[in-house]
């Protein structure tokens, strides 16, 4: 399997303390069934700076580390970076990194408690860019839990979207897990990952998230989230679905 977000590089964010605990992590992502992994620090959400160059450097140290460990595990550069008016400054400078360095893919997380009013015009003029940004996590943003048709929008626009599997199998909450299932339901979900942070509490449930999904859709919903992982790696276009609007409020509720 495929996991294209986590917080494994050590000492650089939330996720991973120190190269003891990435390695221990990448023991688990491998028992997990994982083979290559991308590495997602986070970027400008208030916290943690991880710019282009450094997020590499640390990419290829982790992996000269798996190698001498004998860890069959990749671990592929990436960045979660949060959606910010100043993102075109940090692209023009070289800071921003897109999935495998390839100049397509950018893990793109809004706030968790609301929605930017420029979001759509970021998401525009990064396909102008011919970057296809990745919504990260959307289904634990609470405006869009209260907006659905706010996300729909984005992914109409030409934005893909990615799932957290701890919220498929029901580790954030009922209602996150809820409209978990709308999203997918609604065809508006490309990607699951682990978003993984560590061996316990946020670790490696993507196994877990897809035996739920095949339990309730059917094998072939997962074989296409599975799909455009694979695409993704291989530097190809994921693919999609035909979009379903959500049905208008009545009396407050969806």
């Amino acid at each position: 399997m495929i996991d294209i977000h986590c917080h494994i590089l050590p000492g650089v964010d939330d996720g991973s303390a120190d190269m003891k605990e990435s390695l221990n992590m990448a023991r688990k992502a491998v028992e997990a069934g994982i083979t290559h992994l991308f590495a997602t620090p986070h970027h400008l959400n208030e916290r943690y700076v991880n710019v282009k160059d450094n997020i590499i450097d640390h990419v290829f140290e982790l992996n000269e580390c798996l190698q001498q460990e004998d860890i069959p595990l990749t671990i592929h550069p990436g960045q979660e970076i949060r959606i910010h008016r100043e993102l075109f400054v940090s692209l023009e400078k070289g800071e921003v990194l897109t999935l495998d360095n390839r100049g397509k893919y950018l893990l793109l997380e809004l706030p968790s408690g609301y929605v930017p009013t420029y979001t759509q015009e970021v998401v525009y003029e990064l396909l102008l860019k011919g970057i296809t940004p990745i919504v990260v996590h959307p289904e634990r943003n609470r405006e869009l839990i209260e907006n659905h048709n706010l996300l729909f929008e984005m992914v109409q626009e030409g934005a893909l979207t990615q799932l957290t599997s701890s919220s498929i199998i029901g580790l954030f909450g009922k209602n996150i897990k809820s409209f978990s299932k709308k999203i997918i339901e609604h065809n508006l979900a490309h990607f699951i990952a682990s978003d993984a942070h560590n061996i316990g509490s946020r670790g490696f449930s993507l196994e877990e998230a897809y035996f739920t999904i095949t339990k309730t859709y059917g094998v072939d919903r997962t074989l296409y989230f599975k799909e455009n992982a694979e695409l993704l790696i291989q530097g190809h276009s994921p693919s999609g679905e035909k979009l379903l609007p959500f049905k208008k409020k009545f009396l407050g509720i969806f």
